[in-house]
């Protein structure tokens, strides 16, 4: 277990698949749960490459996928189609058999990404609120959806206090500009995770919630204890 997290909020797994399993058992139970008392239920990913098996066993998921809404936690500035697009991911490793009759709301438009804000905002604004479920990654810089350090406009899209739901960034150690929701608009959820593998990014979680005089990782202030909880699932 990570220092600085209880045993409520660790849970770990002797391999990836079987971590995904384990993520994909939850988040299914917490989806099936909202549907139950709402009628609709919705769901925040992630992209990258930790969440591919997670995807694969909930796209299996029996669930009436068809009053689901998912998004992104965050996305390039890249159109659908493009081989960097976490939409295009999505789609093709998740929203795939009976999870194709989700509804998708894309983090991407056709146009300047500070122009698109309202029109994503409105499409958004649509889900279930609270989001039902938001699944966080994390790199081994410690960021989290696109919120990565030392990055313009970083403070305001943590600012916890904040209305905006959606940060555009441009980081400095990654090409395309960003979209990504906020640090307040991630939190109003019924329930969170972060699901990472790794002997380094374990280290790197370690890092950001016991950061002493080091300058604090953007996830780290997901943890806060003020805030409410979240699950971290975590293999070697």
């Amino acid at each position: 277990m990570v220092r600085g997290l209880n045993a409520a909020q660790w849970t770990e797994a002797s391999d990836p698949d079987t971590l995904a399993k384990q993520l994909s058992a939850a988040v299914c139970a917490n989806l099936a749960q909202t549907i139950e008392h709402h009628g609709r239920a919705s769901l925040v990913v992630s992209g990258g490459s930790t969440p591919l098996p997670f995807f694969k066993h909930l796209s299996k998921a029996d669930l009436n996928w068809s009053v689901i809404d998912v998004t992104l936690a965050d996305e390039r500035w890249v159109p659908e189609g493009h081989e960097d697009s976490n939409a295009s991911f999505v789609k093709t490793h998740f929203l795939v058999g009976a999870a194709s009759s989700a509804t998708f709301h894309s983090l991407y438009r056709d146009m300047e990404a500070v122009d698109a804000i309202d029109d994503i905002e409105r499409s958004l604004a649509t889900m279930i609120q609270p989001f039902s479920v938001v699944v966080l990654g994390m790199g081994g810089d410690g960021h989290t959806a696109s919120l990565f350090p030392d990055t313009e406009g970083l403070d305001d899209a943590l600012n916890i206090d904040s209305p905006a739901m959606l940060a555009v960034l441009q980081p400095k150690t990654v090409p395309q500009q960003r979209i990504t929701l906020t640090r307040a608009a991630l939190l109003r959820s019924r329930y969170r995770y972060l699901h990472i593998t790794g002997e380094q990014k374990r280290e790197v979680l370690e890092a950001a919630l016991n950061p002493g005089d080091a300058n604090p990782l953007p996830i780290g202030s997901f943890f806060e204890k003020h805030l409410p909880p979240i699950s971290v699932y975590w293999s070697p």
